[in-house]
């Protein structure tokens, strides 16, 4: 039976995604301005930089979407979050918009982290798989 907690997971996850999904499609599309932002602050093998980071948004983004494997998603989003987050905006900290970035990667990790703990819900590919495995039968009971 699917409830309105199932419906906010689903709904959560999308919201989540969202950012990641849009800027990774937004990157693969114009790759010449992000790898000459990557280079101008300092990143070694811009063009591997790149790959990781479209995997990464593009990728993890639309596993979380739909559900599949989310929690793996979202702990590799999270990790690559934290140099993402040093590299390209802890440096301006002083600066108002800087802070404001900080904080809204902090706070997609949080949300990230209660995917990574509590899993997709039960609307996702994740979720079909706990309910017609013996063992998501048992959890359910």
């Amino acid at each position: 039976m699917t409830g309105t907690r199932d419906f906010g997971a689903l709904a959560g996850r999308i919201l989540l995604a969202l950012i990641f999904v849009l800027s990774g499609f937004e990157k693969l599309m114009g790759p010449a301005g992000t790898m000459k932002m990557m280079a101008a602050h300092g990143l070694p093998i811009v063009p591997a930089a790149f790959a990781v980071t479209i995997l990464v948004e593009l990728g993890c983004g639309l596993l979380l979407v739909v559900g599949y494997k989310a929690r793996w998603a979202a702990i590799l989003i999270f990790l690559w979050f934290i140099p993402v987050t040093l590299i390209f905006h802890a440096s301006g900290i002083h600066e108002m918009i800087q802070q404001i970035m900080v904080l809204k990667n902090i706070s997609i990790m949080g949300g990230l982290l209660m995917v990574a703990s509590f899993g997709a819900g039960a609307i996702s590919l994740d979720g079909r798989d706990e309910a017609e495995s013996p063992a998501g039968n048992l959890r359910a009971a």
